[in-house]
Order: C-alpha cells, then structure tokens, then sequence
C-alpha cells in the first residue's frame, strides 16, 4: 500500500496530504485552480483555512507577480471549488 504523497501549504508552510489541499497553477493561460492536482504548469499548495495568509505568498511560490485583480479572481475560483 502507498501512501498519499504530502505537500506543504504556502500559507502556513504545514505539511499535509496533497488530496486534501489546494493546488494553484501557473499554467499558459496564467494562474488558475487545478481540481485534478496533475495540470501542467508550476504548482503550489494551499489549506482551505490559508486563503488569506496563502494569497499573499502565491507570487513568490508561483514565480509570477499578481495584480490585484488576479488576486481577487484566484480567491472567487478558490471560494468556488470549496
């Protein structure tokens, strides 16, 4: 039996098993959620109870400056998935 690969959340840098936290990509089309955990692009990794401390550090752990706007729409689709 394997066990579930673990990640670390941006937001509060707690490790945890990857299902059960947030994946944002920095995929071609920009920053976005990825429900399937596996789309193309860098990634990074966030608790749902993390949105406000995580939004802050996404730019860095993506390598990407967001503008206010992305960051509003990034918090929309991650409220949406919850």
């Amino acid at each position: 039996m394997t066990a579930e690969p673990e990640r670390t959340c941006v937001g509060c840098r707690r490790r945890g098993p990857k299902g059960a936290l947030i994946r944002i990509h920095r995929g071609p089309d920009g920053p976005g959620v990825d429900p399937t955990g596996a789309g193309p692009g860098r990634g990074a990794y966030l608790h749902p109870g993390c949105l406000d401390q995580g939004l802050d550090r996404l730019a860095r752990a993506l390598r990407v400056s967001l503008s206010p706007a992305e960051l509003r729409a990034l918090r929309a689709e991650m409220e949406r998935e919850l």
